[in-house]
């Protein structure tokens, strides 16, 4: 059955039905207070939280969000390590393959209903087993980048108060307002948060650019006297360097495990594409933009995180202003391994949907251990782009490409066949070279991504574990 055909109709509203949230449109009601019915949520009702309110809006500035955060700020020491041209070449592959990979999401969400997350893209697959495996994957890859983002968001805390306390207590803080902010229950009320988030990261890697254009030198050259940004065309890294830069790009979009759950949440799933495109072609001019030019401008000079290559004062500004979008990364990847736990506990009993106690223990509780578990890994692995890049390659490929080449010939497999044209046999190969592909990457860049966490422990100066340095001068 459908899954349109398995709603009550709810009457539109003009215009209103697309907006990003409006709580003033009310959907129909039947006569036992049952809004309609989700093959994943089960009955909405009224006077229970609403999970099928994102329009298609709004879900634009949820992907927006989800991708922008963290890949960014790593963007042009990547670039600095491949080259210009290899680099931006390398970025607009991966852009495609992401676009390919979102594409492949919306149409797996359409024929299958049921699926909230890729841990039951994982149980369609290969069943029970499956899903078992793909949950473990999921919430661990999720937790890693909250982790990741608590790093970015304990470093911005050092730079704005000029590391006004230990570390510790900033990677705690960060942890905390993480928790808090990931316990609001339904993403249509987060995406009120997305608009924040964007805006401030946005508006703090465009005041970055602008201040490294406009500098004599960057921050981190020498402060008087001859400098050579070494800025290269085309550069010569090491394989393991390569690797994880590599890596880093790719986790620049690793929000595509994140679309699944948008795409439920939304009232109109077969929009989602339409908010994925969008999404996905602003997401590719902004990365090219502020990497080519921060590259540019820096050269071997550039920090990483971005934010520190244009001196004290302005890193400050720039932190400041991106502290918002930060705590927003940190938020809805901490909601969404928390809501695939809750409704993995709760499906089925009449405590999903409703207000009641038990309803929001096990809610909490399960925001609470994921985010204990983000802070312990943010406080082992204090090193900001070694973690982006073990993230990226660890789980980014598998999740974001690797699976949706899988999904594409999964549901495909049987025209084999069937169809003999030569658009489907170069699909076929197409995903089947993706997956490939994905798993060389994986091996490649984790291997890149551990050497260079150990290279940083073993280094002189370099972040420790529950370290009280300051994690804002590191590049």
């Amino acid at each position: 059955m459908s899954f349109e055909t398995q709603q009550t109709k709810v009457p539109r509203h003009g215009d209103l039905e697309d907006s990003l949230h409006d709580g003033k449109v009310e959907p129909g009601i039947n006569e036992v207070g049952i809004m309609t019915h989700d093959e994943v949520f089960g009955d909405i009702k009224q006077d229970g939280p609403n999970y099928r309110n994102v329009g298609w809006l709004g879900a634009v500035v949820l992907l927006l969000k989800s991708q922008i955060g963290l890949g960014v700020l790593s963007l042009p020491f990547a670039l600095m390590t491949l080259g210009i041209v290899p680099g931006l070449l390398i970025l607009i592959a991966i852009a495609s393959i992401m676009t390919w990979s979102g594409y492949c999401v919306g149409v797996f969400k359409l024929r299958h209903p049921q699926v909230y997350s890729v841990v039951d893209v994982g149980e369609i697959m290969f069943g029970k087993i499956g899903r078992e495996v793909f949950a473990a994957i999921y919430c661990i890859f999720m937790i890693f980048v909250v982790g990741s983002a608590i790093v970015g968001a304990s470093i911005g805390l050092n730079a704005v108060s000029v590391h006004g306390t230990c570390t510790a207590v900033f990677v705690v803080v960060s942890a905390i307002i993480g928790f808090l902010l990931a316990s609001i229950r339904t993403l249509g009320n987060i995406s009120w948060l997305g608009w924040i988030g964007l805006f401030s990261i946005v508006s703090a890697i465009l005041t970055v650019t602008v201040s490294v254009g406009v500098q004599d030198r960057p921050a981190l050259a020498p402060k008087t006297g001859p400098w050579d940004k070494d800025f290269h065309v085309i550069g010569h890294p090491t394989f393991l360097q390569a690797s994880s830069a590599i890596s880093s790009l790719i986790l620049a979009y690793a929000g595509v495990p994140t679309y699944f759950s948008i795409a439920a949440e939304m009232r109109d799933p077969k929009l989602f594409n339409r908010s994925m495109f969008i999404s996905n072609a602003l997401i590719t001019s902004i990365y090219i933009a502020i990497g080519t030019v921060v590259y540019y401008y820096c050269g071997q000079y550039v920090a990483s995180p971005a934010l520190g290559s244009a001196g004290a004062l302005m890193k400050r500004i720039c932190y400041g202003l991106a502290l918002p979008g930060l705590y927003v990364t940190v938020t809805i990847y901490l909601h969404l391994p928390a809501k695939y736990i809750f409704l993995r506990l709760m499906k089925g009993t009449k405590h999903l949907t409703s207000n009641s106690f038990t309803h929001w223990a096990v809610w909490l509780s399960c925001v609470f251990t994921c985010a204990l578990i983000a802070y312990i890994i943010a406080s082992a692995i204090p090193v900001f782009g070694s973690l982006v890049g073990l993230i990226g390659a660890l789980f980014g490929t598998f999740f974001c490409i690797m699976l949706e080449g899988a999904m594409w010939i999964h549901d495909n497999k049987e025209r084999r066949h069937t169809t003999k044209t030569f658009g489907y046999r170069f699909l076929f190969l197409m995903n089947a070279f993706l997956v490939l592909l994905a798993a060389y990457l994986m091996i490649s860049g984790t291997w890149g991504a551990v050497q260079d966490i150990i290279d940083s422990y073993n280094a002189d100066g370099g972040q420790s574990a529950w370290s009280c340095k300051d994690n804002s001068n590191s590049v």
